[in-house]
C-alpha cells in the first residue's frame, strides 16, 4: 500500500510546499534486497575503557565487508562499545564519540551502542551508568533525521561470541523499521543453538518453518522472507482464504494447510501436516494469525471477546504445546504481539490483552525450552500498511501512521525481515525477547 505523503514530500513540488509550511518530511527508507551488503559505507568504531566487546565487534564488522574508517566524511554506521563504563562520568565518552559524529551520518545511517545489562553490574554507580546508556538511546533514535536509527545491544558477560547475528540485523536495512529498542544477548544454554550460519544470504537452509495466517499482509511477508532465507515453509491459513494461502504457497514451493486454528481437531490435524510434509519436523513455528473485533469494553459482547482471546491467545498455547514436540533442537518460536499489548488502546482490551498474553507466553517458554536450545521470542509491529488498517477511517489511519519517530508507516515486510532475524541459527543468544517494529512509535514505546 503506497504511502502517498511519503510520495508527494519526497517529490520535489512536494518537498517545496513542505519546507514552506513547515510539514514533516519523512525520508524514504533502504530496505533490504538480495545482494545489499550489510552496510554500504564506513563505520567508526569507538570504546571507552575498559571496553569487552569491541574485539568481537571488529570482527563481525569485518565478516560483513565493512570498513572501519576513523574521521569518515559520511559514515554508514556509529557504532560504540559502551560495556566498561563504571560510573556516571564515564558517560562524558561517550558523548565525546557520538556528539560531534551524529551529523554526519549517512542517510538511513545506524547509531550502535553496546552495553552491559545493568543488573549484571557490580556496583550502584555502575548500575546508573549501564541504565543511562538506555534513556540516551532512546532520545538520541528520537533525534535522528534522514532515516536513521539508534539501538542499544546489552551484551552479558560470556555472549561477545553470539553477537554477529544482531550486529547484521541492527546495522542492515533488514532493521529499517525498528529504532530505539534495547536488544539483549546472553550465552545461550547450548552454545551450537547459536551456531553462524554457512551462509548469512540463506541462513534457514535446510531449515522447515510453519507460518500461521499466512494468506495475506505480514503472515505472507513473513512466508516469502523466510523462503528467502532458503527455509521450506508450511503456510497456513484459515479455509476461507484458501485460494491466495494456496497460490502463496505455490509461488514459494510450500506447502498449504487451510485449517481454522480454534476448531477441536486444529492440532491434530496440523501436527498430522507437518508431520507429512518436508521430513516431519519443525524448525521455525511462527504465530501471526490474529483478528480483532474492536469495541469499547462496556459495549463489547461476550462473543467478540471471546472470538479475539481464542484465535489470538488461547489457540497460540494450544498449537504451541502439541508442536513443541516436533521442533528440532536448535528451533525457533516467534509469535506477532503488537505495540498496543504493550501500552494499550481504547477499544481493544481484547486484542491488547491477548497480545500482551502472547509475550507472557514467549516469556515463559524461553527458560522451558532453552536446554534443547530452542528460543521464545515475539515482534511487536506498530502501525503496519496492511488491508487491515487501511480499513481504519482516512483521518485516524493517517494521524498513526506518522506517530513515530520515523514518521511513516511499516511494511509487512519490515516484520517478517525481524522475524527472520530471530529464526536464524545465529540468533542462539536472544531469547524471551519482545522487539518492537514500529518505527519508534511514540506512544506507549
Amino acid at each position: 500500500m503506497a504511502d502517498r505523503y511519503l510520495s508527494f514530500v519526497t517529490s520535489r513540488p512536494g518537498a517545496f510546499l513542505a519546507r514552506r509550511l513547515g510539514l514533516p518530511r519523512p525520508a524514504p527508507l533502504a530496505r533490504h534486497h538480495r545482494g545489499r551488503p550489510v552496510l554500504t559505507g564506513p563505520v567508526e568504531l569507538g570504546e571507552g575503557e575498559h571496553a569487552r566487546v569491541a574485539t568481537a565487534l571488529r570482527a563481525v564488522l569485518a565478516s560483513c565487508g565493512a570498513t572501519v574508517e576513523p574521521g569518515a566524511a559520511r559514515p554508514a554506521a556509529l557504532v560504540y562499545d559502551a560495556t566498561g563504563i563504571r560510573e556516571s562520568r564515564g558517560l562524558g565518552a561517550l558523548h565525546a564519540f557520538l556528539g560531534p559524529r551524529v551529523r554526519s551520518l549517512a542517510p538511513c545511517g545506524r547509531v550502535l551502542v553496546v552495553g552491559t545489562p545493568p543488573e549484571l553490574t557490580t556496583t550502584p554507580r555502575e548500575r546508573a551508568a549501564q541504565r543511562a546508556l538506555e534513556g540516551f538511546v532512546r532520545s538520541l533514535a528520537k533525534e535522528l533525521r534522514g532515516g536513521s536509527t539508534a539501538h542499544l545491544l546489552h551484551v552479558a558477560p560470556g555472549a561477545e561470541e553470539f553477537t554477529e547475528s544482531t550486529v547484521r540485523f541492527l546495522l542492515s536495512a533488514r532493521s529499517a523499521y525498528v529504532s530505539g529498542q534495547v536488544v539483549r544477548l546472553d550465552p545461550p544454554a547450548v552454545p551450537s543453538a547459536a551456531a553462524r550460519p554457512a551462509d548469512w544470504e540463506r541462513p534457514l537452509d535446510g531449515r522447515t518453518a510453519l507460518v500461521t495466517g499466512a494468506a495475506r499482509g505480514i503472515g505472507a511477508a513473513v512466508a516469502e522472507v523466510l523462503h528467502r532465507e532458503g527455509a521450506r515453509v508450511v503456510c497456513l491459513d484459515v479455509p476461507g482464504a484458501a485460494e491466495p494461502l494456496n497460490a502463496l504457497a505455490d509461488r514459494l514451493g510450500g506447502t498449504a494447510v487451510p485449517v481454522d486454528i480454534t476448531a477441536r481437531d486444529a492440532d491434530a490435524r496440523i501436527e498430522a501436516r507437518v508431520r507429512d510434509a518436508h521430513g516431519g519436523g519443525l524448525d521455525i513455528l511462527v504465530h501471526n494469525a490474529g483478528i480483532t473485533r474492536d469495541r469499547t469494553l462496556a459495549r463489547m459482547p461476550a462473543e467478540q471477546w471471546n472470538a479475539v482471546i481464542d484465535v489470538n491467545l488461547t489457540a497460540v498455547e494450544r498449537l504451541t504445546a502439541a508442536l513443541a514436540p516436533l521442533l528440532r533442537d536448535g528451533g525457533r518460536v516467534v509469535a506477532t504481539s503488537s505495540v498496543n499489548g504493550l501500552a494499550g488502546a481504547a477499544g481493544q482490551t481484547n486484542y491488547a490483552a491477548s497480545k500482551a498474553g502472547s509475550i507472557g507466553l514467549v516469556q515463559a517458554l524461553a527458560p522451558l525450552l532453552a536446554p534443547r536450545g530452542i528460543t521464545a521470542n515475539a515482534v511487536a509491529p506498530g502501525f503496519i500498511a496492511t488491508g487491515m488498517t487501511a480499513a481504519m477511517p482516512f483521518p485516524v489511519r493517517t494521524v498513526a501512521a506518522r506517530l513515530n519517530s520515523l514518521g511513516q508507516p511499516g511494511r509487512p515486510v519490515d516484520v517478517a525481515e525481524a522475524v527472520a532475524w530471530l529464526a536464524s541459527p545465529g540468533s542462539g543468544a536472544v531469547t524471551g525477547h519482545v522487539l518492537r517494529v514500529c518505527g519508534q512509535s511514540l506512544v506507549g514505546a
